[in-house]
């Protein structure tokens, strides 16, 4: 399996109640009605829960100031991925997925890669 990792930031002119709302509730869907023409097989959210206990955990490492969440998506490979993404409908559906991201996050504060997951505690 091969992982996109989004390390999310919301836009400074969102609020950080709509951003979470929005993304789960409106981008969310829209990330599962391309499922099948991108070959997606899973997607997960992970909201930041604020407590005051991120600024100690960041605080105790001199860490980056937090994103709001992570974005996760799984194919079952890079061939998978790129057979997704290289059709009309798969590019159709990458930049409408980028057209509404822009919406409520900060792109330019924003991170992702690919990655494969090593699992160490099952």
């Amino acid at each position: 399996m091969i992982k996109l990792t989004f390390a999310v930031r919301r836009r400074a002119d969102v609020d950080p109640g709509e951003f979470h709302r929005y993304w789960r509730d409106e981008h969310g869907p829209l990330v599962r009605s391309f499922q099948s023409v991108l070959g997606i097989r899973r997607y997960v959210q992970v909201h930041r829960v604020d407590t005051p206990f991120n600024d100690v955990l960041r605080q105790s490492r001199g860490a980056l100031e937090p994103f709001d969440g992570t974005a996760e998506v799984w194919w079952d490979d890079l061939e998978s991925l790129a057979a997704g993404t290289s059709t009309p409908e798969g590019v159709a559906a990458a930049q409408a997925l980028l057209e509404d991201e822009a919406r409520f996050i900060d792109l330019a504060r924003s991170a992702l890669w690919l990655g494969e997951e090593v699992e160490v505690i099952v």
